[in-house]
This record gives structure tokens, sequence and C-alpha cells, in this order.
């Protein structure tokens, strides 16, 4: 079976690992505070904290806000529905807002369709790593007093306007699940630019204490925390953060082959598929920046009279494990009858895109094997060669 993703990991990850094991320390520490100040430094971002999850990441950003129920938060049903969910820890309601149709991303046009009085945020995916507009949505935004909080969980490596994805975000939420480019296994980031903001939300993740552990251990001394305010557990260990370093180190050569396979990819289609199924398409990088390529998206068009599920259950067969495409969280029974406008494209999207494999060790063999099975999927002959 020819997997549709596994993550780069080695013998440098497990020494790391080990080594933050027979260090005795292995809860949130030095590692952890290591693996920030790194991740900060290559996103271009002034301050990091280390959380439990993207989602976490999400949570604490939307809290920092005070974002509370009343308030109304901007997000793609083009998601995986922590983005929307985040919205409902705060007891905010998630309105859901369309997408482009080439990148898959909020536009200003789509977010404006949906902003009122009520709005707070708008939290902007660049979805499957692909840069969303950020310029174009603050520029909507900001004379109306919204904030607009970047997820970035699948974005580490791709760029905006020639810098890193999140470099000038007031916040961004970052994943380091091992369906990213970087994994610590689970765990997440969040960065800012607000030393304020940074200094809080450390405080956040960590039951709201007014000294870490980490400090209250290093300190030599007796040191009596207080609990500053209602807060969370949303911590990293230093195990993770050990891996997370490691992995950190190998995000340029992650980011240049997954590109690599990319423009193979799209060779491939060109060749086997393009004539013959017009409006075929797949993920590109968008005129503002370059993708990661973190998923390898195509669209299958309408005249295509195979369904996607189809295609999907025709490829698992032949041993190529594809998946459906990003998930509409409206159409999912947690988000049963929640109101939202029209989303045409947004559901084109869930229902006729499917992810190809893609990942650092793919040889050039097991990708004409995905695009000759994804041919045959397709009711179409196979290639002759």
């Amino acid at each position: 079976m020819i997997p549709v993703m596994k993550p780069w990991l080695g013998p440098e990850e497990a020494e790391a690992a080990s080594a933050a094991v027979l260090s005795g320390w292995v809860a949130q520490g030095p590692k952890v505070a290591a693996f920030e100040d790194a991740f900060a430094r290559r996103v271009a971002a002034l301050h990091a904290v280390a959380v439990s999850s993207c989602t976490t990441a999400l949570h604490v950003a939307l809290h920092l806000l005070d974002v509370r129920p009343g308030d109304e938060v901007v997000v793609p049903s083009l998601s995986f529905i922590a983005t929307a969910n985040a919205v409902r820890y705060c007891g905010a309601t998630p309105v859901f807002a369309d997408v482009e149709p080439e990148t898959g991303n909020l536009s200003a046009a789509t977010v404006e369709a949906v902003l009122t009085e009520r709005t707070r945020a708008v939290v902007l995916v660049h979805q499957a790593g692909v840069p969303a507009d950020v310029d174009a949505i603050r520029a909507l935004c900001g004379p109306r007093g919204v904030t607009v909080v970047e997820d970035a969980a699948c974005a580490a490596g791709s760029t905006y306007r020639g810098v890193p994805v999140g470099a000038d975000a007031e916040m961004a939420a970052w994943s380091f699940h091992p369906r990213k480019l970087i994994t610590t296994g689970e765990g997440g980031m969040l960065t800012t630019n607000r030393a304020e903001w940074a200094t809080r939300a450390k405080r956040l993740r960590e039951h709201g204490m007014s000294v870490s552990a980490a400090e209250r251990h290093s300190g030599g001394g007796a040191v009596v925390e207080s609990y500053l305010e209602t807060a969370f557990n949303y911590r990293m260990t230093d195990i993770q953060a050990a891996v997370g370093l490691v992995q950190l180190s190998k995000l340029d050569a992650i980011v240049r082959r997954r590109r690599e396979l990319a423009a193979r990819y799209h060779e491939l289609l060109a060749e086997e598929l393009g004539a013959e199924v017009p409006g075929l398409r797949a993920v590109r990088d968008p005129e503002h920046g370059t993708t990661n390529y973190q998923s390898f998206w195509v669209m299958l068009p309408d005249e295509v009279a195979v369904t996607r599920n189809d295609v999907l259950a025709r490829l698992a067969e032949r041993g190529v494990s594809a998946r459906r495409g990003i998930m509409a969280a409206h159409l999912e029974p947690a988000y049963a009858g929640h109101p939202h406008v029209e989303l045409p494209v947004t559901e084109a999207f869930t229902t006729r895109s499917l992810i190809l494999p893609l990942y650092h060790d793919l040889t050039a063999e097991q990708q004409d094997t995905v695009v000759e099975e994804l041919k045959a999927a397709l009711r179409l002959p196979l290639p002759s060669h």
C-alpha cells in the first residue's frame, strides 16, 4: 500500500527523545523553551508559546482576545473541525464563510459577506499549506476593529509575499500532528509579535500560575506560586520538544522535496490526464506566495461521471491510500442546524476533491503508479508505457 502521508522520522529523533528521558526532565522545561526560540526564529515571529495542539493554540488566541458568548468569529467551513470548535470553546458563534475556488482559502470578499457588528475576529486558515491573502483580509478587518488570527496548522515552510507565513501575524497557531510537515507526535505552537500576549499565553497554558514549573525547580530556593486566573493545562513536554527541534532542522529539506514531488505530479497529471479530463485541477502556488504542499489535492471536474468516493475506493483496492479532500464543518453532525450562508465553493471542494500520496521518500515509481491508478479510477484507458 502506498500511504497518503508518513512523517520523516529517524534515529536522530529517537536519540533526542531518549536524551530528554534520561535527563530526568520530561515535562515542560528547557527543551520546550529551546524549541520555542528556534521556531520563532524560523517563522520570523518575536515570540512563540508551545502548547499541546494547534486546537489549544487557537483556543488560547481567542481567549487572549476576550472572545465570549454573544461574539461572532468568522471561520471557513472548509477546514478541520477544530477551527470552528475553538470558537465554540469560548461560547462564541462560528460564522462560516465561503472560500476561493483556486486556493480553498477565505478571501476578503467572502469574509466581508458575513461580517456583522458582533464580529470580533476572523480565523484565517492557510489551507493545506497554501498561503491565504492575509493583507487583503487585514485591510478589510483592521478598520472595523476585527482581529485576524492565522490558523497556520499546515503552513510551516510556506511563504507569503517573500516572508514565512505568520511572520507578521497578530497571532498564528501551528500544528505538529503527524500529518504535518514536522511533527512532535501531538503538539502545537502559538506565535505572536506582542510580548504581553506571549507572557499571558504562557500562564494560560499552565493553569494560570504566576511562576512556571521550570522556574520553580530551577530557582534554587522556596518558590510559592499563585494562580492568577482560571486557565488551562495545555503544556508540551520536553520529550516532544526534543523531537521538534530535530524535525525543525529538517524543515527546509522537507519543503524542497515536497515541492519537487509536487512539480512532478503536475507534469504527470498534465501528460496523462490533462487532455482527457478537461477541468481537472491540482493545488498550486498562489500569486502572493509559495505552498509547502502539506497536501497535494486534486479537484475532479463535474463532467467526470464517477464520484470522488468511487475514485477513493478504486485507489484503495489497487493499493493507493488517498483521502477525501478537506472536510466542510457545516456538513458534519456536530454543526447540524447551525445557520450559515450558502457555501457553494466549499461544498464543491469537499465533495469533488481528494488528496494524493505525498511524503519525503515517495519514489518516482510510486508516483507513476498513483497517476496510472487515478486514471484507471476515472475509467480512462491505462497508459501504454
